[in-house]
């Protein structure tokens, strides 16, 4: 196993027992200046006239953007918080997986901006999100 696979892994373990768990939320790629999760669009994300809730949208975009900062900072130094967050929803999805991927775009000492742009099974932009990470000394 590569250091690439072993970070997916490691990051899809987190996952166990929590909200992305729920909502089967999956690390598919990353690399040096990204990260991509996966999320599938069924009734469990679902606000009630049957397309993809808002709300689930952005619990996948927190959980890629708050891990992209993680992998970009010495974790045994420091914690990562998400402080603020933004949300354009552009278009509507009723089924299907979604494609979560981040990465910072403006990475301070203190302060990390994360852009998370998601997309549908087409290839089509259903959301833009900004996630603003602290990164505090332990």
């Amino acid at each position: 196993m590569n250091n690439k696979e072993a970070t997916l892994q490691t990051l899809n373990k987190m996952c166990e027992n929590t909200l992305m768990e729920t909502l089967d939320i999956k690390y598919v790629d990353l690399g040096e200046d990204f990260l991509v999760a996966t999320m599938p669009v069924n009734s469990k994300v679902y606000q009630p006239d049957g397309i993809l809730n808002g709300g689930a949208t952005m619990a996948l975009a927190e959980s890629v953007g708050s891990p992209t900062s993680m992998l970009a900072v010495d974790m045994d130094k420091f914690s990562v918080r998400g402080i603020e967050f933004s949300a354009n929803h552009l278009r509507s999805v009723k089924n299907g997986v979604i494609t979560a991927t981040s990465r910072i775009i403006h990475k301070g000492k203190t302060i990390h901006l994360v852009e998370i742009k998601i997309e549908d099974n087409r290839g089509r932009v259903i959301s833009i999100c900004k996630l603003t990470n602290f990164i505090l000394a332990k």
